[in-house]
């Protein structure tokens, strides 16, 4: 029986090959994803949505409610963010499950993910990211200077 020797830099050539194709492949979805997001449909600060989740942060007293509007940055990865502050962490999930019950009753729509915490919590709508601080955490993340170039709104 006659063993065919694997020619290394064959495969070699032909690995580099497929990985310039995948990469290529992979180029192009992240094109045409690029693409879909800019010509999707965009929120607006009157819509139901953004006005319940401002309306309820008011409803539990949330603080210092900010809006980013980072539609023209190409690398957001949400329309909008809202920022408040909670003097507790009893008022941070407070102000999350309002959020969250306010939406589904006014809008139908439940949130992609929330992510609770003590000083932090997050509730992710996708075109709208929700985040509820306690003072110091917010002054520590500063995303109002992360995001700087965004127009900023106070409620």
């Amino acid at each position: 029986m006659v063993k065919c020797k694997k020619n290394s830099n064959f495969d070699k050539l032909s690995d580099n090959y497929q990985t310039k194709i995948r990469l290529n492949n992979l180029e192009q979805t992240v094109t045409a994803a690029k693409e879909i997001i800019k010509t999707a449909p965009r929120l607006s600060k009157n819509s139901k949505l953004f006005k319940s989740i401002i309306s309820a942060i008011q409803d539990k007293k949330g603080e210092k409610i900010v809006s980013l509007d980072l539609k023209k940055i190409d690398e957001a990865v949400a329309d909008y963010f809202i920022l408040c502050e909670a003097r507790s962490n009893i008022q941070i999930k407070a102000i999350a499950q309002s959020i969250e019950q306010k939406i589904e009753e006014e809008c139908g729509e439940r949130p992609f993910h929330i992510e609770f915490g003590d000083t932090w919590t997050l509730v992710d709508y996708v075109n709208i990211v929700v985040h509820v601080f306690k003072e110091e955490q917010r002054e520590f993340y500063n995303l109002e200077g992360l995001w700087e170039d965004a127009p900023k709104s106070n409620y």
